[in-house]
């Protein structure tokens, strides 16, 4: 038996945590720090992020957030990203590492196919 939370322990906590501080992404060139303002892309635009209801200790983002003709540095290697609850100030909520990271230069489009949060559950 592996050690962790509670399957509904794990939801509910999830539920809370993409339900108040993780509604904006913003991208990051390197580790977030543990105050989400580290290393904060050229770009500082945080685009909304939807999410589903939390199942088995997972819970993913509902939608793609997309940011379009990059205007900011070129060549820019995006690694992070921040979760936050407002397009600008707000909470921060969590942050992580990008699967891969991303190069970006002028006019290209970067989108998010896919995030999810996952917290280790007793099984």
């Amino acid at each position: 038996m592996a050690d962790g939370l509670s399957t509904t322990v794990a939801n509910a906590a999830l539920n809370n945590i993409v339900g108040t501080n993780a509604a904006y992404v913003q991208l990051h060139t390197g580790d977030p720090g543990s105050a989400g303002t580290s290393n904060v892309s050229s770009v500082t635009t945080r685009e909304s992020v939807a999410w589903g209801s939390a199942s088995a200790g997972s819970v993913s983002a509902s939608n793609e957030p997309e940011w379009t003709s990059w205007a900011g540095t070129s060549p820019e290697t995006d690694t992070d990203i921040s979760l936050w609850s407002a397009s600008s100030s707000g909470t921060f909520g969590l942050s992580m590492q990008l699967a891969s990271s991303v190069t970006m230069d002028t006019g290209d489009s970067l989108t998010l196919t896919s995030i999810e949060i996952t917290l280790p559950t007793a099984s």
